[in-house]
């Protein structure tokens, strides 16, 4: 099992020149280089993790998923092509695929074993009301959205439907890192009485 642990730092930009480059590792871990492999996941396992869990929130099976992430890298490092993408985007692309799929998972077997206790006690089940209700949701959480402040926005669309770290938020934005933090507290407070979660 490999042991889960965010090991990388914000300080990449200013690595020196000798810092091996991911594409480079990746590069080597196709050859079957175990240390590359592990360079490779201390300088990515944060951005993988943060992106798994902001898909599926659960720690644990986030941490599941960023196993079967690096699995599948250690398995499929060959297939990679430098030229048609830097290797974290293709790291993440197959990580936000994994949870992506988990979810879908989860979702199935929750509507089968709905499926099977409304069959089971409730006659006439009405999936045109059920799609009508989701619609709504989806309305209502746009709205919500809607209502927020433009900043606050920007910063919850970037972090929530882009997959951004505040760090990158920060950077696509052009403002301070506490700046962006502030903008998604208040957002996501804000859409939460919007939409009348309880926190």
């Amino acid at each position: 099992m490999l042991a889960l642990v965010p090991a990388e730092t914000d300080s990449e930009s200013s690595a020196s020149p000798a810092v091996v480059s991911r594409e480079e590792l990746l590069a080597r871990v196709a050859l079957g280089d175990q240390d590359a492999f592990a360079d490779l996941y201390d300088q990515t396992a944060s951005r993988v993790l943060g992106l798994v869990q902001r898909l599926l929130v659960d720690h644990a099976q986030s941490e599941e998923v960023t196993q079967e992430v690096y699995l599948e890298v250690w398995q499929t490092a060959p297939r990679f092509a430098a030229d048609r993408g830097s290797a974290i985007t293709w790291i993440l692309t197959m990580a936000h695929r994994r949870a992506v799929d988990r979810v879908r998972a989860s979702q199935a077997s929750r509507q089968r074993d709905l499926r099977i206790g409304v069959r089971d006690h409730v006659d006439g089940y009405d999936d045109v009301a059920e799609q009508a209700e989701i619609r709504l949701e989806n309305i209502k959480v746009e709205r919500a959205l809607g209502r927020l402040s433009e900043a606050q926005r920007e910063a919850v669309t970037l972090a929530y439907y882009g997959g951004l770290t505040q760090r990158e938020v920060s950077e696509r934005l052009g403002v301070p890192l506490g700046t962006v933090k502030t903008r998604l507290r208040d957002g996501m407070i804000r859409l939460r009485d919007e939409l009348g979660v309880a926190s």
